[in-house]
Formats: structure tokens, sequence, C-alpha cells
């Protein structure tokens, strides 16, 4: 298929999505598959990576490559495969008790290596597939079955350890606004190295307090700021620890950012075996299995 006519309807698979109604994740993935057609990506240019959590199952509903990983492990998936086929566009989906509980310490390192693929979190900040846990950005005094009085302690800023870890392109977004959604998504795409997008992606079912109505009256978006420059360290610094305001779009941006692939000149398509592959390596594959 050439990605000059892709639609981005061309990203949706024949499986039917099993999200609860009013989901927040139907809309972040909508807006993946129209920034990805959009930058001129086409399904069979793009792998799409994912956790577990009710973010896990994107994979099996856009039409790409894909992979449905461990919990907390999509990270290092997805790295493996950019650097194994430079070629590819790589985009990994996870929910904030996937990338920033079990997988946070993949999460540091892959953004401190810069390679170039978009990590899109699904934040709903609750445990959804396992029925309403605290998560990892849950506020303190967040009531849920197994804190009946509240996790008591802050939230992780997914934004802050970012930027201590040196990322280059660090956004917010949020589900409901379609349109700005799928701007962000595209940016995240476009820029040369490791791209993390948070997107505010409410569940409707467990989550009673970070709800569609707290998220369109609270943020705040940047660029609609006259005198924000994403490119700003310092005033993306303050951006990301301001307690008292969440925000939306490109927080910042490091324009020089140097990819890994080319910085360390793993430009090499390595999928590609010459020879075919080595005899028995079928067998092999299968004893895992």
């Amino acid at each position: 298929m050439s990605s000059e006519n892709v639609r981005f309807t061309d990203f949706k698979s024949d499986k039917q999505p099993t999200w609860c109604p009013g989901c927040g994740d139907f809309g972040t993935m909508n807006g993946m598959m129209k920034a990805l057609a959009e930058t001129g990506n086409s399904p069979d240019d793009t792998f799409v990576v994912a956790g577990i959590g009710c973010s896990g199952k994107i994979g099996t509903y856009m039409r790409s490559y894909a992979l449905h990983g461990v919990h907390g492990r999509a990270l290092p998936v997805g790295t493996g495969v950019k650097l194994a086929n430079p070629n590819l566009e790589v985009m990994v989906a996870g929910g904030d008790g996937d990338g920033y509980s079990i997988g946070v310490g993949h999460f540091i390192h892959a953004v401190r290596r810069n390679v170039d693929i978009t990590y899109v979190v699904m934040d709903n900040r609750i445990y959804g597939l396992t029925k309403g846990q605290a998560s990892p950005t849950s506020r303190p005094d967040f009531e849920t079955s197994t804190t009946p009085e509240g996790p008591k302690q802050p939230p992780v800023n997914p934004l802050a350890l970012a930027m201590s870890a040196g990322g280059s392109f660090i956004a917010q977004s949020f589900s409901s606004d379609a349109m700005r959604h799928t701007e962000i998504v595209k940016e995240a795409i476009e820029h040369d190295g490791f791209s993390l997008v948070n997107c505010f992606s409410p569940c409707v079912t467990f989550n009673d307090v970070d709800t569609y109505d707290y998220f369109r009256d609270s943020l705040v978006d940047l660029s609609e700021e006259d005198d924000y420059d994403p490119t700003n360290y310092d005033q993306a610094k303050d951006a990301i620890l301001d307690a008292d305001k969440e925000y939306m779009g490109v927080i910042y941006q490091n324009e020089d950012s140097v990819p890994y692939h080319e910085a360390h000149g793993v430009t090499e398509n390595m999928a590609e075996i010459p020879d075919g592959a080595p005899d028995g390596a079928t067998d092999l594959v299968r004893e895992f299995y």
C-alpha cells in the first residue's frame, strides 16, 4: 500500500474493541491512527508494541505489525524493533500502571537512549483492567477498594521523570480533544528521537474524579500561551513542576536531538538475512511456544 494514499481507516483492524463504552482509549487510538496516516506512514511500515492492561489491546485493534507483550516490557521490545529495522515507524502504547510502575525502569532508560520511537501512555490514573486499584499517577486521597483512605503518597510525575532522564520530546494530550491530540502525536512522530505523549484517557468505569469534565475544565493548552516556547528548557521545567496547573501540548522539545541509531551508526536493516535463516532456526523458535 502506498503511503501517499493511506487513510487513517486503513489502520483499523477487523477486530471490534472491547473497551468500556465511553473509554478514553477510543479517542487515543483514533488520534494515533490519524497521526500515522497524516505523517505519510502506512500499516506496512508501522509496528505497534503494547504491554498489559486496557491499553494492551491496541495492537489487536490497529492494522499494522504488532506485538502484545508483557506488563511493563513494551519499551524494550519497541527499542529492539527500531534498532533491528530503523525503516519502521515504531509506536509503543501503554498505560500509567504499565509504564510508570513495573515498567518505570525501562521508561527511564528508553528516554535517555533517545531511540526514535513514539511512546503514547494512556493515563487514566487508575488500574482499569484489574478493576479499579490506585495507580502510580493516582491522587493521594483517591479512594479505591484497595486504598479506602487513598494511597497517601504523591503521584508519579512522568513528565519530570522524562526531563530528568534527558528527554528530547515531552508532551501531554487529552483523548477527547481529537484535533489537538492528533496534532501532538504527529509532532511526536516527526521528532527525531524518543517522544513521550502522556495522554489523559479517562476511565469512565472506575475513576469518577479524573473525568472528561475535569480535564476539559482544568487543562491549559500551551499552544495558546503567547510567551511559551517549548524549546526553552527552563520554561518547560517550570511547567512540568507546576503543581497548580495541568498542561496540554508540546511541553519540551530539543530540536537538536540526534536519535540513537544515528548517533551509534545502527542504520542497517538487521531484519534482513541475505542467506536466509540459519538451519534449525524455525524449530528453535517453536520451542518457545
